[in-house]
């Protein structure tokens, strides 16, 4: 896809983070958007932030629940005519050991993780397939390609991410729907601050002092995360890494497939 003018793109969490990025740089190429948030004030933030002059539908969405997912799909093709890309990007974080989370914890972060962007796939998939060219892209994480300890619900849903994807992917490698995974690294975004972070990787700290570790360690801001992200689809890049964190990352994964987990046992007992 080269051009993103006049194309209505769909995009979840987009009331901060890379949703708000994607946004921003999506509108400056012309496109018309359907951003979607649990949190209004956020998204009328977004809103407040666009440069272009493309139309721009602002909608209060839990993409954990099925049925508003449907009547929202509805309304957006009802609002803008079309639908041309659609980003499953809405997320959260939980840090917590798998012998202390509880099912209500684990069912919290599936349901939006994963089933969010099932939802939001599947609700927009026939009206995509209508288009003579258009794109799904599903943010998974670089914890959709390495495992680290206190993120086994995290890693669970981003691994699931990434297999739905690429699945996905070759089911429509025959149509007018391209299809990509996102794996971002460190991102400076409040995902930490507004998880449930209760276990932390590093020793026993405070949500502030994850957050602030957090900081410290991601380099790529969402801008950088977002300009990405639409060189990736320009490009028809299967698979998009963001950060020099990611493509690290997935390089030792790649060379140390199961000890890759010795090598980051070291860095965080470093860190700790």
């Amino acid at each position: 896809m080269h051009s993103f003018q006049n194309k209505v793109i769909v995009i979840t969490g987009a009331a901060s983070g890379i949703g708000r990025a994607l946004a921003q740089a999506f509108h400056q190429r012309g496109a018309h958007l359907a951003l979607s948030d649990i949190n209004m004030q956020g998204l009328e933030e977004t809103r407040s932030l666009l440069s272009g002059q493309g139309q721009v539908t602002l909608d209060v969405l839990n993409v954990a629940d099925r049925a508003a997912f449907s009547a929202y799909a509805k309304k957006v093709v009802d609002d803008h005519g079309q639908v041309d890309v659609v980003i499953n990007n809405a997320g959260v974080a939980l840090s917590e050991t798998i012998s202390n989370m509880s099912y209500d914890d684990m069912e919290w972060i599936v349901n939006i993780n994963f089933w969010g962007v099932v939802q939001g796939t599947k609700e927009f998939l026939p009206h995509l397939l209508q288009r003579p060219e258009a794109a799904i892209v599903n943010v998974s994480s670089i914890f959709g390609i390495i495992a680290l300890p206190t993120q086994g619900a995290y890693n669970a849903t981003k691994f699931a991410v990434r297999g739905f994807t690429e699945c996905l992917r070759q089911e429509l490698k025959n149509s007018s729907v391209f299809v990509t995974t996102v794996h971002p690294g460190g991102i400076k975004t409040n995902i930490v601050r507004n998880g449930r972070m209760k276990t932390s990787m590093t020793g026993d700290k405070s949500l502030d002092e994850q957050a602030k570790d957090f900081e410290k360690m991601a380099r790529t801001t969402p801008a950088q995360a977002a300009e990405t992200i639409i060189r990736g689809l320009e490009r028809r890049q299967r698979r998009i890494l963001i950060g020099g964190d990611a493509r690290l990352m997935d390089r030792l994964q790649r060379l140390m497939p199961v000890r890759y987990s010795d090598v980051f046992g070291w860095v965080l007992k470093k860190l700790g």
